[in-house]
């Protein structure tokens, strides 16, 4: 993938069309339309809120816990959005690919944009909890695109690899669905990482060399409180600290070779 391809003006025509395709075809028919990308994830934080805040009290000791349930959910929703929609990207546009010759990768790039353009929408929403809430913001929050775009990195990474695997695999689907279920409990979003450092100081660093852990808990910390528990206020060891801002160059690296590799057979399997 040439910096020159990438950017070159056909290329960026053909991506922004397939952008604005996705995002008229995927809410067609419904009659609240666009509104379902805002809804989904509140409804969401509603249920969940209910359950894990009211009931089981789970928010407890935390500072503004609606904001950081809710900021936990709208980048985990991202996450699902991006990797599903961009894993049956090239299946799903398989007569696209046999009648026009253009670089593959930019049906996968389409699919996570277009769940990006979602979470930018809801993190705004994000931001009027936070009024409402009386949340401070800080210096802090001038690294939240840094996180922001380590997240899209990692969910355009898992993308490309999952893109290419279900073109040969279609139990590929089938996994990845269990494999977000563990990973979502295995994430610090619906629960305070105090209450696994408690339990389990040890366990609490092995969940935080998640990059999805490593990326909520650092947002969180950065917009909504500074309570929040990050990977290098637990992990003092600065070359273990770095472990899954790490993977996440490494995974985009060896996806997109992945990707590159195989993109060649996509045609006659799809």
């Amino acid at each position: 993938m040439k910096l020159s391809n990438i950017f070159s003006k056909r290329n960026r025509v053909l991506l922004r069309e397939l952008v604005i395709t996705d995002f008229k075809l995927r809410y067609q028919g419904s009659v609240l339309g666009y509104l379902w990308s805002l809804l989904k994830p509140l409804m969401l934080f509603a249920i969940l809120y209910v359950v894990f805040a009211v009931v089981l009290n789970l928010g407890k000791g935390i500072d503004h816990y609606p904001v950081y349930l809710l900021l936990g959910i709208v980048m985990w929703t991202f996450f699902t959005e991006a990797t599903s929609q961009g894993m049956a990207a090239i299946v799903s546009n398989g007569g696209l690919i046999r009648k026009i010759n253009f670089p593959k990768y930019i049906i996968v790039v389409s699919g996570t944009i277009s769940a990006l353009i979602n979470f930018l929408i809801n993190l705004f929403v994000v931001f009027v909890f936070m009024i409402i809430n009386g949340v401070q913001l800080h210096a802090s929050a001038l690294l939240l695109p840094v996180f922001v775009i380590e997240l899209y990195v990692l969910g355009l990474a898992i993308a490309f690899l999952l893109s290419a695997l279900y073109v040969k695999f279609r139990d590929i689907s089938h996994i990845w669905e269990i494999i977000l279920q563990a990973v979502f409990y295995a994430t610090p979003i619906i629960y305070a990482l105090s209450l696994v450092i408690k339990v389990s100081p040890v366990m609490a660093k092995v969940l935080m060399m998640n990059p999805m852990a490593q990326i909520i808990q650092d947002a969180r910390f950065s917009i909504v409180t500074h309570q929040t528990d990050t990977v290098f206020g637990l992990i003092h060891n600065t070359f273990i600290a770095l472990i899954p801002y790490t993977l996440v160059i490494l995974l985009i690296v060896w996806a997109s070779w992945y990707f590159r590799k195989n993109q060649r057979y996509f045609a006659e399997n799809v």
